[in-house]
């Protein structure tokens, strides 16, 4: 069974640590943070280790890197000397926005195997989505021991690089835009006389089951909303005043900007 290191364990890193605890042995995984504290509290309650940088870039077979794009050159130039001395062989796996796969190599100092990621926050009660592209020299075996350790994460896709950023757009901003939804949806109803509690959970329960029927019906979203919208009935009437609004327009816009932003990081 492969080790897994995790260095950084914030709202990303711990997600994944989550998820790899469902299908790794607890005493496989490593965590190491910038605060001891933070990391100690997370391997406490998945029952893993608290180590340091060093130690994971010594003996971790998957080396997660969870910290921020702009902290990513001044971690990789610590753990170098380290990389660069290893005798067995190591994937570092990159979740950082708008660095290639290119990218981490450079900051790491070598043409080392990395597996780039883009997960989000449900992952880390197994209903995530993140995808993932290989760089080349990661065989078969090893893309498979990666998938089986992030299983319990949710779904698991592979996609050119070229498609990460706007892929991540969607799937890694998209958490965002649907929890504004969320809330938006329970402000309605509580404008309309629901307890605040229930108008969340309804709200939210909702985007849940819908999200699942697209999934398992295989029907488009189109085809999924005419079937709830008789004719004269109050879901039309909902819908014309969202197109009225410009809802369609405002989330493909907030994607797009999602987009443009993350390319403008590099």
């Amino acid at each position: 069974m492969a080790t897994l290191g995790f260095i950084g364990t914030g709202n990303m890193g711990g997600a994944l640590a989550r998820a790899a605890c469902k299908r790794v042995p607890s005493d496989q995984v490593f965590l190491a943070n910038r605060s001891e504290e933070k990391a100690k509290a997370l391997a406490e309650e998945l029952d893993c280790r608290v180590t340091d940088n060093a130690a994971i870039a010594q003996n971790a077979d998957f080396i997660y890197l969870g910290v921020k794009p702009q902290m990513m050159a001044d971690m990789l130039a610590d753990i170098a000397p380290i990389l660069a001395e290893r005798e067995s062989r190591f994937i570092l796996v990159s979740m950082a926005a708008a660095l290639t796969i290119a990218d981490i190599q450079e900051m790491a100092g070598g043409t080392y195997p990395v597996i780039r990621i883009m997960p989000n926050t449900p992952s880390s009660i197994g209903e995530g989505m993140i995808l993932y592209t290989c760089c080349k020299g990661i065989t078969k075996t090893e893309e498979k021991l990666f998938l089986d350790s992030m299983g319990g994460a949710g779904r698991l896709a592979a996609i050119p690089e070229n498609q990460m950023d706007v892929g991540a757009a969607v799937s890694g901003c998209g958490p965002a835009f649907v929890d504004l939804f969320i809330e938006a949806l329970a402000d309605g109803g509580v404008a309309c006389g629901l307890p605040r509690k229930q108008a969340m959970e309804f709200a939210a329960q909702m985007v849940i089951g819908s999200a699942k029927l697209v999934l398992e019906s295989g029907d488009h979203p189109g085809a999924l909303k005419d079937a709830v919208c008789s004719p004269a009935g109050s879901t039309i009437q909902g819908v014309r005043a969202l197109e009225k609004a410009g809802f369609r327009s405002a989330v493909m816009e907030a994607v797009i900007a999602a987009y443009e932003r993350t390319k403008g990081m590099k």
